[in-house]
């Protein structure tokens, strides 16, 4: 004898038994293993605010932003944080190069492992600008001989206290400006700087053998 089709309101009293008895056995068992299982409260959606109540909360939170203090950035350097927005390398500036550079980075990401040398060198240059930049921050000094948002500036060396050989000749090291000077050194008739050390140790300048 074939059975008759189950009405909706059947099926849907048998689903809700069938929901109810599952719920009870794992209620049951968690139990057995003392575990409470707790239901979790639904939050009941906000009622949505009146145009009067929206003035009203935007004008207490433009209050409190007001009376709350500038954020004291603690985590740079104070000598950093004290320069003015203006200055070259004030904390505002160089703190929109590291997320312009990061942006780059970012893009640039898949040059890091590639075959090509050329690629992993750009990609080794941003990555060391943004160590560089966020060393500065940290602690003061810049490391970096670039500046900028896309590094299109170039740092000069100033010597701000001179060093001397025992002779009493000043140490200068090639590229740095000097005060004294009043110009970027460039070496003693084109000598190097590790030339410039050998004649001031050994007395003479030492003489490399030319190959062809």
């Amino acid at each position: 004898m074939a059975r008759r089709p189950m009405t909706k309101e059947a099926i849907a009293r048998k689903t809700a038994k069938a929901k109810a008895t599952r719920e009870a056995k794992q209620k049951a068992a968690l139990s057995e293993l003392g575990i409470d299982v707790k239901r979790k409260k639904t939050r009941k959606p906000r009622k949505e605010m009146t145009p009067e109540q929206k003035a009203i909360a935007a004008e207490r939170l433009a209050k409190a932003r007001e009376a709350r203090e500038p954020a004291k950035n603690s985590s740079y350097d104070e000598t950093v944080r004290n320069l003015p927005d203006e200055h070259p390398l004030s904390l505002k500036k160089v703190k929109q190069w590291i997320n312009t550079q990061k942006e780059i980075l970012s893009s640039v990401k898949h040059f890091k492992d590639s075959k090509e040398s050329s690629e992993r060198n750009t990609y080794n240059v941003v990555a060391t600008y943004v160590q560089n930049l966020e060393g500065y921050l940290k602690y003061g000094v810049y490391f970096d001989h670039k500046s900028g948002e896309h590094m299109e500036n170039t740092i000069q060396h100033t010597c701000v206290k001179m060093a001397y050989y025992p002779d009493g000749t000043p140490k200068r090291t090639v590229g740095v400006y000097y005060t004294d000077l009043g110009k970027v050194y460039e070496g003693d008739n084109g000598s190097t700087i590790s030339e410039q050390e050998s004649i001031h140790k050994n007395g003479r300048k030492r003489r490399t053998r030319e190959t062809a």
